[in-house]
């Protein structure tokens, strides 16, 4: 996994760097300006250096959430966004570097955190416990390795690497076509264009920001869930994945009072940026942005619960009809809608994620599903070897 992260990194980075401008323009870039243009070339040139970095982490966590350590990936990432602040603060407001500062510093935290891992991972760094892979006296050690394994030891991971491959490109094909339709946008908005992909900006950090926060029960779901199904215990795991949604819940109507307070004090609004237009066209979203926070929250929960389940070539087809749904509803709303096109680019990412709640609570229920959460006995459940993580 690691050797992969690195080898498919470089051919990314080597892919962004070759085609940047061909795929800037794609995503709006020749409609919202030369200025616009000069600083996503200078901020993709610099954040696709950081490609191999970025598959390095992701791989490192799930080897970490293999051994159930969801502390060691905290900890480390706490260190690296500490990083990145401060060079931001250095980068942009003192050295006004702009977009090409922002950068910069976060490429340089992803490398540190990539680093840290492999440190980490390789037995020279202690985890957050210090007890990572000791067993016996000895520390397992896990590091990149160019020998090509024998195929019987990598199927499973190629299989499932697949199925969560096909699915991340599904959900990031929807979300670029999201930036590249809002940069389109702005016919209502004073500013235009570039009102509308600001304020889309804004809004996709709040959504992160939000959507990290409710991945926490994700993660936890995950390592539990498969853990669960691992010893061949349904009742525990119908325990987790009941107890991770009431918390989804309850998270998802904190993140929308949180967010309905900013936006009602125009906190949000001002915080962000001074420019009227970019705050007329973010007006317009954050109501949707605030509504949508108990969905998201229950999304992800229903992400982790199944993929500690193991079912990624379920939740990869449900992401394609998901992002299927969401692409027909934007194309009616462009159709038949009076809203300006960034609104409407919001209610089909909305869209996207009502389908992806309904196609897991369908899974989820399912009788002759893994996790059956309805079902009161745990006689008939069986789950065939290869559904095991």
């Amino acid at each position: 996994a690691l050797s992969l992260a690195f080898i498919l990194g470089g051919i990314l980075s080597f892919g962004l760097i070759a085609l940047r401008q061909p795929l800037l323009s794609i995503m709006g870039t020749s409609i919202s300006g030369p200025d616009a243009n000069a600083y996503a070339i200078d901020f993709l040139t610099m954040r696709a250096l950081a490609a191999p970095a970025v598959f390095c982490i992701s791989a490192s966590t799930g080897i970490l959430r293999g051994y159930l350590d969801t502390k060691t990936p905290i900890v480390i990432l706490v260190l690296a966004n500490i990083v990145n602040l401060v060079l931001d603060v250095l980068l942009i407001v003192y050295a006004r570097m702009g977009p090409a500062g922002a950068a910069i510093a976060t490429t340089t935290a992803e490398w540190i955190s990539a680093i840290l891992f492999l440190g980490v991972l390789s037995g020279r760094i202690p985890s957050a416990d210090g007890q990572l892979g000791k067993k016996d006296g000895k520390t397992l050690v896990v590091t990149p390795a160019l020998s090509i394994p024998p195929w019987e030891e990598v199927q499973p991971l190629i299989t499932a690497s697949a199925s969560i491959f096909f699915r991340s490109l599904s959900l990031q094909i929807s979300l670029s076509a999201a930036a590249a339709f809002a940069a389109r946008g702005g016919e209502t908005f004073p500013g235009g264009a570039a009102s509308s992909i600001s304020a889309h900006q804004i809004a996709i950090q709040l959504w992160v920001l939000c959507s990290f926060i409710s991945d926490a029960l994700a993660a936890a779901s995950q390592g539990l869930v498969a853990d669960g199904m691992g010893r061949n215990d349904i009742e525990s795991v119908r325990e987790v994945s009941s107890t991770v949604f009431v918390y989804s819940v309850i998270l998802g109507v904190m993140l929308a009072i949180m967010l309905q307070i900013g936006d009602s004090t125009g906190f949000l609004l001002n915080f962000f940026t001074s420019d009227s237009g970019t705050q007329s066209a973010l007006s317009e979203i954050l109501t949707i942005i605030v509504l949508a926070q108990p969905l998201n929250s229950i999304v992800f929960a229903a992400d982790g619960v199944l993929q500690g389940a193991a079912e990624f070539a379920y939740q990869a087809k449900s992401m394609a009809l998901s992002a299927g749904t969401a692409a027909a509803m934007f194309v009616v709303l462009q159709e038949f809608g009076y809203a300006d096109t960034l609104v409407d680019v919001w209610l089909a990412l909305i869209t996207l994620q009502l389908m992806r709640g309904l196609t897991s609570a369908v899974k989820i229920l399912d009788r002759d599903g893994p996790i059956q959460l309805l079902s009161s006995s745990s006689s008939t459940t069986t789950w065939p070897p290869n559904k095991l993580p």
